[in-house]
């Protein structure tokens, strides 16, 4: 379980936005400072969305910036599922680097094949990973389904798998590449933002369960080693 697990909550879509951007700056400014780089994993949705496009006004070295999404949906970058274009659309203009997770493999496990062959290529750990929560209890794309399991215990140097999650979202019924449980636990920190008081109920379930939760952020939660920031909008 996470060291440390520090709570933000906010009634106000403003502050909500400006408290997320203010701590993930700090984060990528102490990383190019500490290293001349940052690696960090953002998550795609319409929650993220604007938080995401205040933080990329910040005056930061973007130039020494890769991001990564948590997930991605196995979609063409063109699809307005696409985690990756929303991504890059906000950030390529900024200088960042922006690297995909989808491949044009017609199998997902192809597909999360080639993603972790992509992401082997990189300097590890992630300086942040930025999660988000699905009504459902799904973090990333670590969903219930055949996968589930290879998700939250991988071969050894698996980052990133493909899913096909059962049962499918309705709201995106396609399968997906993930980020792996171990990737996530190694980063340097690690933040949860969430959206209304339905989903603070699930994740505080879930992380009062850990091991035993139904929910895989409850999973997630329970393997967490370092301080964990979670942002809620209330209202």
């Amino acid at each position: 379980m996470a060291e440390e697990i520090e709570w933000w909550e906010f009634d106000s879509a403003e502050e909500f936005i400006d408290g997320v951007v203010g701590d993930v700056t700090f984060i990528i400014e102490s990383a190019l400072d500490a290293r001349g780089q940052a690696l960090v994993a953002f998550p795609g949705g319409n929650t993220p969305k604007p938080i995401l496009e205040k933080l990329a006004e910040a005056p930061l070295r973007w130039k020494g910036v890769t991001i990564i999404p948590t997930d991605e949906r196995l979609v063409p970058v063109s699809d307005p599922l696409s985690n990756v274009a929303m991504l890059a659309k906000i950030f390529l203009p900024k200088g960042a680097r922006v690297l995909p997770l989808n491949s044009e493999a017609a199998d997902y496990k192809l597909a999360g094949n080639a993603a972790n062959a992509r992401l082997s290529e990189l300097h590890w750990p992630l300086d942040l990973v930025w999660l988000g929560m699905g009504a459902d209890g799904h973090t990333a794309s670590i969903f219930p389904g055949p996968d589930f399991d290879e998700a939250l215990a991988p071969a050894k140097n698996v980052r990133a798998i493909g899913v096909k999650p059962d049962p499918m979202p309705p709201e995106a019924p396609v399968d997906r590449v993930t980020l792996t449980l171990p990737a996530i636990v190694e980063a340097r920190t690690t933040m949860f933002v969430i959206n209304g008081t339905d989903k603070q109920t699930v994740l505080e379930k879930a992380i009062e369960d850990g091991k035993k939760s139904n929910y895989p952020v409850g999973r997630v939660f329970d393997a967490l080693t370092v301080p964990v920031d979670i942002y809620c909008l209330t209202s």
